[in-house]
C-alpha cells in the first residue's frame, strides 16, 4: 500500500503540537470572547432581551384571534397576522357585533389606518367574560388620563 502524498490523508501528532495545541482540547465561547476583549473587540450583546410581564387578553375562535398583552395586539384573521407594537397603536376600540355573538376589535395605527378583526363567542355568555377582561388589560397598557 503507498502512502498519500504529503498534505493528504491524517494529519500527524506533530500537527496539533507545533501550534501549541494538545490533542483533543476544547474551543468554547468563552475563549473567543477572550480573545475579543484582548483584541479591543466589544462584547457581544445579550442573546435575547427579556419578554415582559403582564396581564394579556386571548380570544380565540376556530378561524380568527386576538391577542393583547405587553408587546401590543395581535390580530389573526384566517391565519393571516397583523402585529401592532403599543408605540405603533393610536387607539384600540372594541364591540359586540350587531347579532351579539361576536367580539370585534379594531387597532387604529398612528399612520390612521384601521385594521379589525371578529372573533366568535361561543358560549354568548363567553362575550361578557371577554369585555371584562379586555378592558382590565387595555386600561393597564393604556392608562387614560
Amino acid at each position: 500500500m503507498t502512502q498519500p502524498p504529503q498534505g493528504f490523508g491524517p494529519a500527524g501528532p506533530q500537527y496539533g503540537q507545533q501550534y501549541g495545541v494538545q490533542h483533543g482540547q476544547q474551543y468554547g465561547v468563552q475563549n473567543g470572547q477572550q480573545y475579543g476583549q484582548q483584541h479591543g473587540f466589544p462584547p457581544p450583546p445579550p442573546p435575547h432581551p427579556p419578554t415582559p410581564q403582564g396581564p394579556e387578553f386571548v380570544a380565540v375562535d376556530t378561524r380568527n384571534a386576538i391577542a393583547v398583552d405587553a408587546e401590543g395586539v395581535t390580530l389573526d384573521m384566517n391565519g393571516v397576522q397583523a402585529e401592532f407594537p403599543w408605540p405603533e397603536v393610536r387607539s384600540v376600540h372594541y364591540r359586540a357585533s350587531p347579532n351579539g355573538k361576536a367580539l370585534m376589535l379594531g387597532v387604529i395605527h398612528l399612520d390612521g389606518h384601521f385594521y379589525e378583526a371578529v372573533v366568535d363567542a361561543r358560549p354568548k355568555a363567553r362575550l361578557t367574560e371577554w369585555f371584562a377582561q379586555l378592558a382590565w388589560v387595555l386600561r393597564h397598557y393604556r392608562p387614560t388620563g
